[in-house]
């Protein structure tokens, strides 16, 4: 059993935050394809930008009405989304666009969405759409896919059980 540094025994991954140029393009995105559910925006009228958080809720989970409460139940779960939206990018028509990580100089590569069945997963959004980087049956490593969003950030699709396998040839230690 790993023991943490001491003062870290309470830290957990909170959230992930990408930018996006149109929230019209992305929220649908998420919220229609990946199936997430939005928790809180926050417009920051001042500074021009807006927050949007979403996550998945597990079954009769329900976001807080309170304000203070739906903070503390943001601010206090793991494995959040955080797309931040900068106000005018989805009309500036020389706006090139984010950097997805995955093209020289490459640096964030995705996030990754752990279903139950790829292939299953896949068909969905074969029928709605959804643009493929790598499919199922494609490259070397096989059993998972990667989509893209409407930013071209990269989501690997994957399975636990497909996982397994994998993880249990290549461990170390």
């Amino acid at each position: 059993m790993t023991t943490r540094p001491a003062g870290t025994e309470d830290f957990a991954l909170n959230q992930t935050m990408l930018r996006i140029r149109d929230p019209k393009a992305s929220l649908p995105f998420y919220q229609g394809v990946l199936g997430m559910t939005l928790i809180q925006q926050l417009d920051f009228a001042d500074m021009k930008f807006s927050l949007f958080f979403l996550a998945y809720l597990a079954e009769g989970e329900t976001i807080p009405a309170d304000p203070a409460e739906r903070a503390r139940f943001l601010f206090t779960r793991e494995t959040t989304l955080e797309l931040t939206h900068n106000w005018g990018t989805e009309e500036d028509t020389d706006f090139a666009g984010y950097h997805s990580g995955n093209s020289d100089p490459r640096g964030f590569g995705h996030i990754g969405i752990s279903v139950p069945d790829v292939s299953a997963a896949c068909a969905r959004f074969e029928e709605l759409g959804t643009p493929f980087k790598k499919r199922p049956q494609d490259g070397t490593m096989k059993d998972i896919a990667f989509i893209t969003d409407p930013d071209g950030y990269w989501i690997e699709i994957l399975s636990p059980a497909g996982m397994t396998p994998t993880m249990v040839a290549q461990q170390k230690v």
